[in-house]
């Protein structure tokens, strides 16, 4: 097996925090978010995050806090806790001003256009929202109707994101997701009609039948629908983590060499179709606000992935939701029990969460900024690391000797530059910086 091989297949995590959501213990519980969220200034800048765990079917592929969910009364008792939900937060930040609003899931539409018209309204009433820039939602193609992309609209949606996955019928019956070119073109005219223009598609790689010619294909398909932005994510098998994904024949899976193979062969066609690369897994068309922010140096890093997302601090509302205060990160109880229970009784449903520690802050600006600009210069932080007893962060660098040796690094003194070729390896560099990955017995997804 070539040396490119084994790196690929080496598990690290995805950094969409730091530390990762493994490390996040119930020593954080619902007094202390309730003591962050106060000592938050007025003029605090917010992004809401919320998490609707529903979906009318569950899909094989999916890595996310879900379920199944048939009958109405379910939704309508979840509506109805978001809202109490929303009312607690605000009791504390009234007042904030809101720039983002993301809408995740599961299936957030699977509410209804009634329950999100409302529950919009309500974020409305209580949150400053003269500021918005974005207000965006995830979207199953296969549940858009005229009535959900008019209330979309309504509501003030400037930005959807729809979960295509593979736009080949063998794949979508191999991962349980079958929704038909025609589908998504419907789905694609009728958000436009409404008036909403920029969407992101979710494309994958590395799921069961998929082939180097389903990517590229996909790929295409994608640019010609104008797609704005284009996330291309490797598939997770973690049937340790989500049982339902023993489902997947694993013996039609790709191996190292396939995923590698699939995602090259995606990225040159997007980058031959006018697309910029974001990071290690977004592409953005070039006058794209994401594309902007990557030549920029403004780019972030949270639970949704690449943003342009610079709040102050992000607020999780629904039941698994994670938030992101100066103080550290928290996270709601994962399941709707519970949270259920907290909303009713008038508390936070916070179940876990960890406080970031003077280290934790220059170890995940050092993180985030190798994920989002493939370079940092260590003199930047050198000082402050010294202070806290780092040492200048000499056995980080010697651990990315073997990456430099396989041309996916770059060293010039303490500035640390990831090759193009290397783009795809970035997680392995950011892992050097890691203090918590030597230690952990947490399980991941392969690098690639």
């Amino acid at each position: 097996m070539s040396s490119a091989l084994v790196l690929a297949e080496q598990k690290v995590p995805r950094y969409t925090s730091y530390p990762t959501a493994p490390h996040f213990t119930a020593a954080i519980g619902p007094d202390t978010y309730a003591q962050w969220l106060a000592a938050l200034p007025e003029a605090a800048t917010l992004s809401l995050y919320i998490h609707v765990p529903y979906c009318k079917e569950l899909c094989l592929y999916c890595g996310c806090h879900t379920k199944m969910v048939r009958r109405p009364e379910p939704l309508q008792a979840y509506a109805r806790r978001l809202a109490g939900e929303i009312a607690l937060v605000a009791r504390t930040l009234a007042g904030c001003k809101v720039v983002h609003i993301h809408w995740g899931g599961g299936t957030p539409s699977i509410l209804g256009p009634g329950a999100l018209i409302e529950l919009s309204a309500n974020i409305a009433e209580r949150f400053d929202l003269t500021q918005i820039r974005e207000y965006a939602i995830e979207l199953d193609p296969r549940r858009i109707d005229p009535a959900l992309a008019q209330a979309l609209a309504q509501i003030g949606f400037n930005r959807v994101s729809l979960g295509i996955q593979d736009f080949a019928p063998q794949v979508q019956e191999a991962i349980g997701r079958v929704q038909p070119f025609e589908t998504v073109t419907r789905a694609v005219r009728m958000l436009r009609e409404a008036g909403i223009a920029d969407m992101n598609f979710d494309l994958m790689y590395g799921l069961p039948r998929q082939t180097v010619r389903d990517v590229q294909e996909s790929a295409w398909t994608a640019a010609t629908l104008q797609a704005r932005r284009i996330a291309l994510f490797g598939y997770a098998h973690v049937p340790w983590l989500k049982p339902h994904q023993r489902l997947i024949d694993t013996a039609a899976l790709p191996g190292a060499a396939g995923r590698l193979e699939q995602a090259e062969a995606a990225r040159t066609m997007l980058l031959a179709l006018g697309y910029q690369a974001v990071g290690f897994d977004h592409f953005a068309l070039p006058d794209d606000d994401l594309a902007i922010a990557a030549r920029t140096g403004k780019l972030h890093r949270n639970f949704q992935g690449y943003t342009t997302d610079g709040a102050d601090a992000l607020i999780g509302l629904g039941a698994s939701a994670i938030g992101r205060l100066p103080q550290g990160f928290v996270q709601n109880a994962p399941a709707i029990g519970t949270y259920s229970a907290a909303i009713d009784a008038g508390r936070h449903a916070t179940a876990k969460g960890v406080a970031l520690s003077a280290e934790d802050r220059v170890r995940g600006r050092i993180i985030e900024r190798i994920l989002c600009d493939l370079e940092i210069d260590l003199e930047t932080v050198v000082g402050e690391a010294r202070r806290l007893g780092l040492e200048g962060f000499e056995p980080e660098l010697a651990a990315l000797k073997p990456l430099e040796r396989q041309g996916l690094v770059e060293r010039r003194g303490r500035t640390i530059r990831v090759t193009e070729r290397g783009r795809a390896f970035v997680r392995l560099v950011a892992a050097a910086f890691d203090s918590y990955l030597r230690d952990s017995e947490a399980r991941h997804s392969v690098a690639v």
